[in-house]
């Protein structure tokens, strides 16, 4: 009996761990830098520079744009229903201020992460929610994008609050998809970083972290 309850309690304790295991998405190397799909947004003169760097806390993104606008992709099949907690360590060292974000004009962000959900056969009828370190607004602010409704901005940090500081923030995929797009999303298919200043003109500097997905 001793026996069968310890094959159980170690059944039981590897199932939790697996459970919660967190699951990485970006390692910020040279060799996954140079394996990533970069984009460059329709119509912008330039391509943001991307590099990688480190610290105490290990390796990280540091994005550069002037009037440039490009993103890097990962296709990546994420299960929302074990691990829907997509969290973000950023900073921005050069930010936007001043632009309206809610333009066409003015929707440029100097950290972004896209979580990206196919609807259909082409990327144009994908479902984005738009994870954002605004310039100008107010955390929890939220709104389609101009040039789109399929895709969210959803303001998950402020330079209002957090310039030119380490900050780390998270947010339900899952329920955000359900919230703004009325999809209930069983799995994610890729996720983007961008940084983009191609509307504004502007020049900004960011950093991106320790982006991973966990169970809470």
């Amino acid at each position: 009996m001793l026996k069968v309850f310890k094959t159980i309690f170690i059944f039981l304790f590897l199932f939790s761990s697996v459970a919660a295991e967190n699951i990485i998405i970006f390692e910020f190397t040279e060799k996954e830098l140079s394996e990533l799909e970069i984009r460059k947004v329709r119509g912008a003169d330039n391509k943001t520079n991307y590099s990688v760097g480190s610290n105490e806390n290990g390796n990280f993104l540091i994005a550069i744009a002037d009037n440039a606008a490009s993103g890097l992709g990962k296709e990546i099949k994420i299960d929302l229903n074990k691990t829907p907690y997509i969290n973000i360590t950023w900073k921005i060292e050069k930010d936007l201020r001043g632009i309206k974000e809610n333009t066409k004009k003015g929707h440029d962000y100097a950290a972004r992460v896209f979580a990206i959900k196919k609807t259909g056969a082409t990327p144009l009828s994908n479902r984005a929610i738009n994870y954002v370190f605004s310039s100008n607004d107010e955390v929890g602010k939220n709104r389609p994008s101009p040039y789109t409704k399929k895709s969210i901005d959803n303001v998950l940090a402020s330079t209002k609050n957090n310039f030119d500081e380490w900050v780390t923030v998270k947010a339900n995929v899952k329920e955000d998809f359900k919230r703004f797009h009325n999809l209930d999303v069983n799995e994610l298919d890729g996720l983007a970083i961008m940084a983009d200043t191609d509307n504004s003109k502007m020049k900004s500097i960011s950093y991106f972290q320790n982006i991973y997905f966990s169970a809470d």
